[in-house]
């Protein structure tokens, strides 16, 4: 039964992620002023990907001095966020040295999912898909705006992110929109970069991320 219930689960993840069109709209919420039809890495990476130091994020302050843990709960934008992570007892594993890269969904991005689909992976007998889900969010070391935007453009294009769960991310540009999509190739759009931890930085997305 309990592998009848994963499986349900995690094809009814599948299933939304397979519907879903790549949104546009990066930058929303970029400080006022900035020049979106900039040309150049450089004004890609500060007008379109965002600036370094304290951020708000879902109301609240984002200080570089603290971990992504504390960071993440005072988001009320991040609260299902920090639930799953709770859940799947990531908590001491974010709060460690890292370095990490998180690409962090919105609550609203999780409400994308079919009825049911988050209070489903919250239970404890789903702990291991909710658990990859999760991690799949995460890339192992600090890959800021200036980092990623280097590899897309090494990449000729596209960079590929290995993530903590062993599957891959692939982030591109289209246009002034990045783009992170997922091993089924749906994507997500980062609409506020370089949310800078004292063991990381998180880059907000809004969709959630599906490993294949």
């Amino acid at each position: 039964m309990q592998r009848h219930l994963i499986a349900a689960c995690a094809a009814s993840l599948l299933a939304v992620a397979a519907g879903g069109a790549i949104a546009e709209g990066y930058g929303r919420g970029q400080p006022t002023g900035s020049n979106p039809a900039a040309n150049g890495t450089t004004n890609v990476m500060t007008n379109v990907m965002g600036n370094t130091g304290t951020k708000m994020v879902g109301g609240a302050a984002m200080y570089p001095s603290k971990d992504i843990v504390d960071n993440a709960v005072n988001s009320k934008d991040h609260t299902t966020l920090v639930a799953a992570v709770k859940a799947a007892g990531l908590v001491d594993t974010l709060k460690s040295p890292g370095p990490f890269t998180v690409f962090a969904p919105t609550n609203n991005a999780f409400s994308m999912l079919p009825a049911g689909t988050v209070d489903t992976l919250l239970k404890p007998e789903n702990k291991g898909t909710l658990t990859q889900v999760l991690t799949y969010h995460v890339v192992p070391g600090r890959v800021d705006a200036a980092a990623l935007v280097s590899q897309i453009k090494a990449g000729g294009g596209k960079a590929m992110l290995k993530t903590a769960s062993g599957g891959t991310l692939t982030a591109s540009m289209r246009g002034n929109d990045v783009l992170i999509v997922d091993a089924k190739g749906n994507g997500a759009v980062v609409t506020t970069a370089d949310v800078y931890q004292s063991n990381g930085v998180i880059h907000v997305v809004d969709k959630v991320l599906l490993p294949g």
